[in-house]
């Protein structure tokens, strides 16, 4: 990470001397005569945490408090506990955003209202999960919740957009962005402004909901579909104090430092293609691969009997190659000779079958080449396939997987899909914050 010691002793400056500009020469002096030196670090300056583990006690031996812009909690506590729980672990910071992502075994009503009178002046919103993790660590029956302050998060909006699966018109909700940043949509810089969508993972209208954003700005959108711990029943997005269901609640929020978006998945292309010859794109199903019964093309690309195919879904879905990047279509279930995939897929498309490769090697990589380059991560939001756990936990490398943010506040759920750019399946999207 970087950045982290030049912010840690600005911030000790800045409380120890209250304004009074002759006490902070003297506090820079005091620094440097403890061997660290204020001049010698900068925003690009790597994070030694020897150097950060002395400053905290430098900081105590002062009197002084120092906090992170970053704060991350988590409860498995009942309502109204949890929500406590939660506030305790936030501290008395004042965080300018808060997101929350909670169990289904929470009543949602409950949880966004009690979370709204927690956090009064800040943004707040989440949603119900498939799972949740804070920190590495994945958990089930959780609330999670990410604090960002003002130093991460200058500004930010929300609007909920309802009745999405009869007509999904984001008009109104862009309109409220553009007189809350008081500026046209057009006009933001795209390095500093990005946004958050939270969807009814039940609804069906992730896929025109996306591409209504994607029609409306160049303003990157990333975030995930909300889930029920797999019941696949009742889905919530929470705002407002309310619990919406058949809504997305669309996040814009302006960045002191920018940001890096992590797309990963752990698919390779097999060598073997299908094209989408007969399609019912309303209900995501594929009734013909290649002119033939869907069931029927995909079982001969593995060399399967068809009455097989379904036991390889999770680790042969297909992908829609873009650049040579798969954006997975993943298989759900068989119906007839028929098959029913968790997001649309157009007729005529050509796709790609896909092999798996190690999801912790993976996403190790991914984590890595974007830490070096951003200069470091403040922080992560992950929004993970409800497939890619499940996969983890049958392979018993959750905590692998946990141990690669290892020293990063983050949090996120498990989705019932994944929103970047459009929608799609067993892949995990992330914003990192600079």
């Amino acid at each position: 990470m970087a950045g982290q010691i030049r912010r840690l002793i600005d911030a000790i400056v800045k409380q120890r001397a209250k304004g009074n500009p002759t006490i902070a020469l003297t506090t820079k002096a005091k620094l440097a005569l403890k061997g660290i030196p204020p001049d010698l670090f900068n925003e690009n300056s790597t994070d030694d945490p020897a150097v950060l583990a002395r400053l905290k006690a430098i900081a105590a031996d002062f009197g002084v408090g120092v906090t992170t812009p970053i704060t991350t909690a988590y409860s498995t506590k009942p309502l109204p506990d949890a929500v406590a729980d939660l506030k305790q672990q936030c501290g008395d910071r004042r965080p300018k955003l808060v997101l929350f992502f909670g169990s289904a075994r929470y009543d949602s009503p409950a949880l966004s209202r009690q979370m709204q009178e927690a956090f009064p002046e800040a943004c707040v919103a989440g949603c119900s999960t498939a799972g949740e993790i804070a920190c590495g660590t994945m958990l089930n029956g959780s609330v999670v919740a990410i604090f960002l302050d003002e130093d991460i998060v200058e500004d930010a909006a929300f609007d909920v957009v309802e009745d999405i699966s009869r007509e999904t018109c984001v008009r109104a909700a862009f309109s409220k962005f553009e007189r809350h940043f008081k500026a046209p949509i057009s006009s933001l810089d795209l390095r500093k402004h990005v946004g958050l969508v939270l969807v009814d993972g039940l609804s069906g209208a992730e896929e025109r909901l996306m591409e209504r954003i994607g029609d409306a700005t160049d303003v990157f959108f990333i975030g995930g579909s909300a889930g029920d711990d797999l019941k696949f029943e009742s889905t919530h997005v929470l705002a407002n104090g309310k619990s919406y269901g058949d809504a997305a609640v669309l996040l814009l929020l302006r960045l002191k430092r920018g940001f890096e978006i992590i797309k990963t998945q752990s698919f390779r292309p097999a060598g073997r293609t299908l094209a989408a010859t007969r399609v019912d794109e309303r209900l995501r199903k594929v009734i013909e691969f290649n002119h033939k019964p869907a069931l029927d093309a995909y079982a001969e690309t593995l060399d399967l009997a068809p009455e097989q195919a379904a036991s390889q879904f999770l680790h042969h879905p297909l992908g829609l190659m873009i650049e040579e990047e798969p954006f997975v279509r993943s298989p759900k279930r068989v119906e007839d000779r028929s098959i029913v995939f968790y997001c649309r897929i157009k007729q005529g498309t050509e796709l790609a079958v896909l092999e798996t490769t190690d999801i912790v090697a993976d996403t190790r990589a991914a984590i890595e080449a974007h830490r070096g380059a951003l200069g470091g991560i403040q922080g992560l939001i992950e929004f993970q396939c409800c497939l890619r756990t499940q996969q983890l936990r049958n392979e018993d490398r959750g905590d692998q997987y946990g141990a690669i943010f290892s020293g990063i506040p983050m949090v996120g759920f498990s989705t019932y899909g994944e929103a970047y750019l459009g929608h799609m399946n067993q892949t995990s999207t992330i914003l990192a914050f600079r």
